[in-house]
């Protein structure tokens, strides 16, 4: 599928301003690559290492296209990150694509020491998010690979949720000098955006308008948010939906205008409850403007192999476990 095959029209818009949800034709994981393929046409001086996934990653269609810009490296992540740095230490951009569980534990070393400290320009394409990558198993589930990239000074972190904004964040990532970040997912899902809208980092899109509680999320998790605010619409709750795609640096002021607007807030996540985005929004709120919360995500567990749609449910993060708390933090006012 080329790059041409997804959708590129602006979703029609439904109630309280929120998009309408399509079904995407590729994962966030190909929209990356494809568009870093489209984004080496005109720049020329980065590579692209991996470690022995590419096909899964989708980032051989950069190597195909550009094969003297292409090195796979073998199932050697730590290696991997540790050439990156070698590479950029002398002023080249590097991208290093692979599944998240494994570049943020078996890499992390040379992420945080080699890359972050020396602020080096390795941009990192994340693949198979949080529980996404449902069938692959646990050993394959990145849930705690948010608090861990944010935790490291200077590192930029960004998550997509769909085909738009997934290969717009190549520019994003490559609009700073310096280490980025950026989740991807396994499968497809939804579609939200219109093609060649912008995702800077510090920003947020309100993807829904409300009045009587803020849900953030990121990710996929986005769309089993805007399933719940339609839901609390047919019993009389305003929901405001916010898609926070730049997790550092995030969007400190718009959270606060909703929340100061609605006077309550949940973040759900795809991700451990712990160090996650709800814990930076806590301590936002507590410290800035306090209102009744609720943080959804994994509770201190390790997931299962198993349907995507049947985890999320399991572990917490759905739509109807959105609802609850919403109606939840909406009588606590």
């Amino acid at each position: 599928m080329s790059k041409t095959d997804a959708p590129t029209h602006a979703p029609a818009a439904s109630a309280a301003g929120a998009p309408e949800r399509m079904r995407a034709s590729i994962p966030t994981r190909r929209a990356f690559s494809e568009a870093l393929v489209q984004y080496g046409e005109t720049n020329a001086d980065f590579w692209v290492l991996e470690s022995d996934i590419g096909k899964s990653t989708y980032t051989y269609l950069f190597g195909e296209a550009y094969p003297d810009r292409y090195y796979n490296l073998g199932i050697a992540e730590l290696g991997t990150f540790a050439t990156a740095a070698g590479i950029a230490s002398s002023g080249r951009s590097v991208v290093v694509a692979g599944y998240g569980v494994f570049i943020t534990m078996r890499a992390l070393e040379a992420i945080r020491s080699f890359i972050a400290y020396p602020n080096l320009d390795v941009k990192i394409l994340s693949s198979h998010g949080g529980i996404t990558a449902a069938i692959d198993g646990v050993t394959h589930q990145a849930t705690e690979d948010i608090g861990t990239m944010s935790a490291i000074p200077g590192m930029r972190v960004l998550c997509p949720s769909d085909t738009a904004s997934a290969r717009a964040c190549v520019e994003t990532s490559f609009s700073v000098h310096g280490p980025v970040f950026t989740r991807l997912m396994r499968d497809p899902l939804f579609d939200i955006y219109s093609s060649g809208e912008t995702f800077p980092f510090g920003e947020s899109k309100t993807v829904r308008t409300g009045s009587d509680v803020t849900i953030v999320s990121y990710g996929d998790i986005v769309f089993q948010a805007l399933e719940a605010a339609e839901q609390l619409a047919t019993t009389g709750t305003s929901a405001e939906v916010i898609d926070l795609y730049s997790i550092k640096p995030y969007d400190r002021d718009g959270v606060l205008r909703s929340i100061r607007k609605t006077g309550a807030l949940v973040v759900a996540e795809n991700h451990q409850a712990r160090n996650g985005v709800g814990y930076e929004l806590a301590h936002l709120s507590l410290t800035e403007h306090p209102v009744p919360f609720r943080n959804l995500g994994l509770q201190d567990t390790f997931a299962e192999s198993g349907a995507y749609q049947s985890l999320i449910e399991k572990y917490g993060i759905s739509a109807h476990h959105i609802v609850e708390a919403a109606n939840e933090v909406v009588a606590a006012k």
